[in-house]
């Protein structure tokens, strides 16, 4: 699988252990050019938006955004929620990766336009191979509606 063709992840994750365990996985498997980690949902916002500390990154929008559900500042369902009510944004693919298994959760992240919503295993095996089944699809397989100009 050729490296240059592996776009940018935004992983938004305020647990540190996830943290590590997610980008191992996504290293090991070389599933991403580039992951920025952010640790809320104000941060991931600021990311996206180009602002704040995000003002001068790199032009471009993730492929993919692996949204913690329940962060600090600003949760994931609103991030979410931003994200799928902004046309210019909209079709950002966003996976929930939340450790929550309350069935109003998911509910509620399909109604707000998730494109996936995955449970983090407890066994450290199990979550790098969702990790891995995440990121092959989302950065390799998938086709983005976004243009190549914006992707990145």
């Amino acid at each position: 699988m050729a490296l240059s063709k592996i776009k940018r992840i935004l992983l938004a994750e305020d647990n540190e252990n996830d943290i590590e365990l997610t980008l191992a996985a996504l290293q090991e498997y070389r599933l991403s050019n580039e992951v920025t980690v952010v640790r809320d949902g104000a941060e991931a916002l600021d990311y996206i938006y180009q602002r704040g500390d995000f003002a001068s990154r790199a032009k471009g929008l993730p492929c993919v955004v692996l949204l913690d559900l329940k962060m600090p500042r600003i949760d994931g369902l609103e991030v979410l929620r931003q994200i799928k009510a902004d046309p210019a944004l909209r079709r950002i693919p966003v996976v929930m990766l939340t450790s929550s298994r309350e069935e109003k959760d998911l509910i509620e992240s399909y109604d707000l336009g998730v494109n996936a919503f995955v449970v983090k295993p407890v066994d450290f095996e199990q979550f790098l191979q969702a990790i891995r089944a995440v990121g092959v699809f989302w950065a390799i397989v998938n086709e983005s509606p976004l243009p190549k100009s914006r992707a990145a």
